[in-house]
């Protein structure tokens, strides 16, 4: 795995840590990326994202087996990058249907690597129900990504970006992105239900199969 160099920081300003910890003796409440108000990770919220995990926890095997199913899904609904056509979107905008996001670069081998099998996973299993969201973090603009995804006969998969590299920190700061390629399963209401660490053949029997369970668990809308 590979990991992006970090941006510039910016000084924080000073806080006052007495005001703050009073502020979160009265919340009473852990704050994770996407949770209106604060809800906890693992709250009604993400319901159904803890039983698909349940459902591909038999199922993280093989090409999967390094597959992580969440015991405290994270509510990512608020998870920000850039859609196919540059204007800013969230998860929020695939509510109702489960999302395989993949987080990869150009310069990462092992993302090059398994870009063909996520589009053939799109190409076999996208639908109204599922997507899979890769999006891509070179950050000097998309020629060289979208130029390198003709060169390897991708069509299938819409193109998501994030120059900033925004996604993956905001991922990482909550343990769920250590370098590249990342990739989350997430659940109809914008929960996490898995995460991989590394590449994947992400059209082998034993991916789509713990995907398939994945959405069979998930309750209806």
């Amino acid at each position: 795995m590979t990991t992006p160099k970090d941006p510039q920081r910016i000084p924080r300003k000073p806080v006052v840590l007495a005001g703050l910890a009073g502020i979160l003796a009265a919340i009473g409440a852990v704050y994770v990326i996407g949770v209106p108000g604060g809800n906890s990770p693992s709250g009604e919220s993400c319901a159904g994202a803890l039983a698909s995990a349940a459902a591909t926890k038999p199922l993280a095997t093989g090409e999967v087996a390094a597959f992580l199913p969440a015991q405290k899904p994270l509510a990512l609904a608020e998870l920000g990058f850039k859609a196919p056509d540059g204007s800013p979107t969230t998860i929020d905008a695939f509510e109702g249907r489960t999302i395989l996001v993949n987080l990869w670069a150009t310069w990462c081998a092992p993302c090059r690597k398994e870009m063909p099998a996520l589009d053939r996973l799109q190409a076999e299993l996208g639908s109204d129900a599922f997507e899979v969201v890769a999006i891509n973090l070179d950050r000097g603009g998309p020629d060289k990504p979208q130029a390198f995804l003709q060169e390897i006969g991708v069509s299938k998969l819409a193109y998501y970006s994030d120059e900033t590299n925004r996604v993956f920190h905001d991922l990482r700061a909550k343990a769920r992105a250590t370098g590249l390629p990342t990739t989350i399963l997430i659940s109809p209401e914008g929960c996490e239900v898995g995460t991989m660490y590394g590449p994947a053949e992400w059209d082998s029997p034993e991916a789509k199969a713990l995907i398939r369970a994945s959405m069979a668990a998930a309750p209806t809308r």
